[in-house]
């Protein structure tokens, strides 16, 4: 694969400012934030940014923001150690240092005039928000839209208005499941995979979009081949230990790959065959 030339203002840190700050859940809170300057994030759908609490450390976290925000970039941060949850603490006027974006998103450009179908599991909606925002920003730019959730359970669900405003939408087909159900659930309850047969889909034209916890991965990727949806339209974003973001320290390499360049987008047909990556 080729490689993604590092520049030299990659290494650079720039302040960020909160702008203000969103609790979605017991877990994850959602950062409005906004570079020194003025300056926008310009990134795609699917990128990440490398995230400094001083002080404290630095941990990659996925943009979840559309592109035609400008101005300002959401961060949906779920509290699981020591940076996160230094970064749960922080409210609006609090700054933080920002690298980035980094990574290979969503190819945007070969999804353009296809049908998709988004398959989120838990914290992935959280970078395909990016891309869910985009699509619908751009929505003659796309065939039918397909969006998949799972979750855990109810009160696990992030961005629940948004949720709701996509299910009214006429020109998407919306459907969400949960593991386990709250005595006022009346939706589906079962693991993402039941939702994906039911779903009527044009293979030859699907790009399918899957983002989730690994475990959730080789089951939705068996669903989707038996959709005969082709291994080149199935596209994964992958989550490892990252340091650096540029490739340096090879903390998120992936038999040669590396996470953070190669990634964290990549194609199924690319990696099917190695073992460590699904």
């Amino acid at each position: 694969m080729e490689k993604v030339v590092i520049k030299e203002s990659n290494y650079n840190v720039k302040k960020g400012k909160i702008l203000r700050t969103k609790r979605l859940t017991g877990h994850e809170k959602l950062f409005e934030v906004a570079l020194e300057g003025g300056g926008s994030l310009d990134h795609d759908p699917g990128q990440f940014v490398m995230v400094s609490v001083f002080g404290v450390g630095e941990v990659p976290i996925s943009v979840s923001s559309s592109p035609a925000t400008r101005g300002s970039f959401e961060l949906c941060v779920r509290a699981v150690g020591k940076v996160t949850e230094a970064m749960h603490q922080l409210e609006a006027g609090d700054e933080i240092g920002i690298r980035g974006p980094y990574g290979k998103g969503f190819p945007i450009r070969i999804l353009e005039g296809n049908d998709l179908l988004i398959v989120a599991g838990g914290l992935g909606i959280a970078p395909l928000r990016s891309l869910i925002k985009h699509v619908l920003f751009n929505r003659r730019e796309f065939g039918k839209v397909h969006i998949l959730l799972g979750c855990k359970t109810p009160q696990d669900m992030l961005f629940s208005n948004e949720l709701e405003q996509w299910n009214r939408r006429m020109d998407v087909h919306y459907e969400c499941t949960v593991d386990r159900a709250a005595p006022d659930w009346a939706g589906n309850v079962g693991v993402i995979t039941t939702l994906i047969p039911g779903v009527d889909i044009e293979p030859e034209r699907t790009f399918a979009v899957v983002v989730g916890p690994p475990i959730m991965y080789k089951f939705v990727i068996k669903e989707l081949l038996a959709k005969n949806i082709p291994e080149r339209q199935i596209l994964l974003s992958f989550e490892r230990h990252m340091k650096c973001g540029m490739g340096k320290c090879g903390r998120c390499q992936i038999q040669g790959l590396y996470v953070c360049q190669d990634g964290p987008v990549f194609n199924f047909a690319d990696i099917k065959n190695m073992s460590e990556a699904l």
